[in-house]
């Protein structure tokens, strides 16, 4: 009798926990069994020793999909557990060791010519920053209406969702508003297929960008995948390791390029401008040509997405000032101080310094799933453990 290879689900949630210890945050969500979530600080070298046994473990899983999910999350554990022990990686090594994933740096001509279409895009005169801010300001939606707005939205989303990728009974989350942090929005996993999803009100929220944001975080974004996969994997198939949501690790390449292109998934962009300029515009009381016009200026801007990366590297890899960057950001953001400010906060948190590659690699890495397999290689990354280099050979397009 052949002996059953052992289960490595309970060391990889009890090894996650452990690094939690040590770097508050990495655990991102947890549905799992409650003994297995203990957190009691143990020596680095004890974590290093683990990370690599479950390297070793993870070799006799026989499913290849498992096998594949696991090993690359546990190389991003042992890279991690690296960082604990006081290791100094450099930088670019640290997001390839956490993300398989090589940090990408925009072309400054590249930026230089976006910056350009951006400047005949933006109506008024004035400075490139004062037009787009005058425009940013007609376009706002007040803070006490944030939740009245986004409701029609989220059901609209829901249902293309529902429809297209279809969802688990009982899947649910709330929706509130924060202020004092680093990100725009957050998706925040329960468990039982439930989410928090959190909107920071710290800079204006803006009426074109909130579909986007809403199916970033919701429909058919992080909660549609965590929900989804908790119920395809952990309830049906008993991959448990699902039970857990890691920040810094490969799983957040694949989901940040879902929720990236979470809106793209369920409604074409001629679609969701017709309804941001007609039904949403009555719905907040803007002027729908105010709308129109930062619609195309959207356009214009998305020669810019890698600017917060290429920022990054800056910081951690160039050597760049505070000072520098900042006026990098400010510059070919093109931001405000006060958004420039920001990002500059994101990139600068230990936890999120190396987390920014993940929404502009990953974001290329999707697209590419939607470009090639549409709704079925889409519907596949929300219920199947892909990992950023199976995406890189063409898996799930």
């Amino acid at each position: 009798m052949t002996p059953t290879a052992p289960d490595p689900a309970e060391r990889y949630v009890r090894l996650a926990h452990a690094i939690d210890a040590h770097v508050e945050g990495f655990v991102d969500g947890y549905g799992g069994p409650p003994e297995w979530a203990d957190r009691a600080r143990r020596d680095p070298a004890e974590l290093r020793a683990e990370a690599q046994a479950l390297l070793g473990e993870v070799e006799a899983v026989e499913d290849d999909a498992r096998q594949t999910f696991l090993t690359v999350q546990a190389r991003a554990m042992d890279t991690l557990t690296r960082i604990v022990a006081g290791e100094a990686l450099p930088y670019e090594d640290e997001v390839r060791g956490l993300f398989d994933i090589e940090p990408e740096r925009a072309n400054v001509a590249d930026l230089d010519a976006a910056l350009a279409s951006l400047d005949a895009a933006l109506p008024g005169t004035g400075t490139l920053e004062e037009r787009e801010e005058a425009l940013r300001a007609r376009v706002v939606v007040p803070r006490d209406d944030i939740l009245r707005v986004a409701e029609p939205i989220l059901a609209h989303l829901r249902e293309r969702t529902r429809d297209r990728f279809g969802l688990p009974d009982g899947e649910n989350f709330t929706i509130g508003l924060v202020s004092d942090k680093p990100w725009g929005g957050y998706n925040w996993p329960l468990g039982n297929l439930q989410s928090r999803i959190d909107l920071n009100t710290d800079l204006p929220t803006l009426l074109p960008n909130l579909p986007d944001l809403l199916a970033h975080e919701g429909y058919p974004g992080h909660h549609t995948e965590h929900a989804t996969k908790e119920q395809r994997l952990v309830r049906e198939r008993g991959w448990r390791e699902h039970s857990v949501q890691l920040i810094n690790a490969p799983e957040c390449v694949v989901s940040e390029g879902i929720a990236t292109n979470a809106l793209r998934a369920v409604m074409e962009r001629e679609e969701v401008e017709a309804w941001l300029t007609g039904d949403l515009a009555g719905v907040a009381g803007l002027d729908p040509d105010d709308v129109r016009a930062f619609l195309q200026v959207n356009r214009a801007r998305e020669g810019l997405k890698g600017v917060s990366a290429t920022a990054a590297l800056m910081l951690h890899a160039d050597g760049a000032t505070e000072a520098e960057v900042l006026d990098f950001l400010r510059h070919y953001g093109p931001a405000s101080e006060a958004r420039a400010r920001q990002s500059l906060r994101f990139i600068s948190q230990p936890t999120f310094r190396a987390y920014i590659f993940t929404y502009s690699v990953g974001g290329d890495l999707v697209r590419g799933v939607l470009e090639q397999g549409g709704t079925p290689g889409f519907a596949r990354l929300l219920t199947e453990p892909v990992t950023p280099g199976q995406l890189r050979a063409g898996v799930g397009s």
